[in-house]
C-alpha cells in the first residue's frame, strides 16, 4: 500500500510528519485517531485529527493533506438519504424578504 508523509497541526502532534496510508482513491482518511495510553493504567486517550487541505496544489487543483487537531473528536455522522427532509426548514415563503 501506498504512504504519504502527512504533516500534523495543533495538538501534542503538533510540527511532527508521519507516514498516513493512502485508500483506494489515493487519499488519507478523513479523521486519524491516535491511542494514548494512560500512564496509570486507566482508559487510553483518544487524540483526534481531522484531514484539510493543505493549500493550493497543481493547476488549482487540491492533491496535498494536512490534519489539524479537533479537541472536540469527531462529529457524530447523520445519514443523507435522499428522500430525508433538512432538519430545520426557514419560516415564511421562500421569496418573502421579511418572513
Amino acid at each position: 500500500m501506498k504512504s504519504e508523509e502527512t504533516p500534523f497541526e495543533g495538538g501534542p502532534m503538533d510540527g511532527r510528519v508521519l507516514p498516513v496510508l493512502l485508500g483506494i482513491t489515493g487519499h488519507p482518511p478523513k479523521t486519524y485517531r491516535i491511542p494514548v495510553p494512560d500512564p496509570a493504567g486507566g482508559p487510553d486517550t483518544v487524540l483526534v485529527y481531522r484531514r484539510v487541505p493543505r493549500g493550493p496544489g497543481k493547476v488549482g487543483l487540491t492533491n496535498r493533506w494536512k490534519y489539524e487537531y479537533a479537541p472536540e473528536g469527531v462529529p457524530p455522522r447523520r445519514l443523507n438519504w435522499p428522500w430525508s427532509k433538512p432538519d430545520a426548514t426557514p419560516p415564511g415563503k421562500p421569496d418573502d424578504a421579511d418572513g
